[in-house]
């Protein structure tokens, strides 16, 4: 069943993937690392207490939302960050945050104004 949503739905940006990639502190910690220089996965899974396969799973997450990119040379395969997939996110947020204090704002108004009956 293919409708006008389905098709609006494919023109949004992959907010959700990103905002799952981002509730795990792992991954969170993976890509501050990855904000300093690429690196190895080996590299990147030491400070971590658990099993290869386990860590790579995250490097998964990561990479099939489009916040890290792999690249194998010989046996090593390096990670790099790609913060262009954050822009939609942040766009996002900019909006909520302007909601947000508008809606604020109003509420202020709002109890300045009771406030000023009462007094």
């Amino acid at each position: 069943m293919s409708g006008p949503a389905t098709g609006a739905l494919s023109q949004v940006p992959p907010l959700d993937g990103i905002f799952r990639a981002l509730s795990d502190p792992t991954r969170r910690h993976v890509l501050e690392r990855l904000g300093n220089s690429p690196a190895s996965v080996s590299e990147l899974a030491e400070p971590f207490d658990m099993a290869l396969p386990s860590f790579v799973a995250h490097l998964k997450i990561l990479e099939g939302c489009g916040l890290v990119i792999s690249r194998k040379k010989g046996r090593v395969r390096t990670y790099r960050l790609a913060p262009e997939p954050l822009k939609p996110v942040e766009d996002w947020l900019a909006k909520q945050r302007q909601l947000w204090e508008r809606r604020l704002d109003q509420l202020d108004d709002y109890l300045m104004t009771l406030k000023e009956q009462n007094t």
